[in-house]
């Protein structure tokens, strides 16, 4: 055996095993308690692998991770729709791990609502 193939061979485990440590798992939100926020978009970041709007409601900011991009898309919602300064009603879960983070099931805005999940 290859002396530098156990450590190729930890590089590449160490590779893969990163982008899916830096994924949170849905289990770390509360789907039994709902959260109800209305207000305007503050930041907005339609990426991969989750789309992100952050909020602030009754004195409280929220990170509110969405949907993937591909999906909000295929269910109609464009970008423009969660850009910066848009007023949203959004409906999740909050996260068991990071205070004033939640996790968005739905979101309406323009008069319309997406599910997105």
């Amino acid at each position: 055996m290859h002396k530098g193939l156990p450590i190729l061979t930890a590089g590449l485990i160490a590779a893969v095993a990163l982008p899916a440590a830096a994924h949170h798992g849905w289990s770390t939100y509360d789907a039994g308690s709902t959260v109800v926020v209305e207000a305007p978009v503050l930041a907005s970041r339609y990426q991969h692998p989750h789309g992100e709007i952050e909020v602030e409601a009754e004195g409280k900011r929220w990170l509110v991770v969405l949907a993937p991009p591909t999906r909000m898309e295929n269910r109609g919602l464009p970008a423009d729709d969660i850009a910066v300064g848009k007023t949203v009603r959004v409906e999740g879960y909050p996260s068991r791990v990071n205070a004033g983070e939640m996790r968005a099931e739905r979101i309406a805005v323009n008069g319309r609502t997406v599910e997105l999940r």
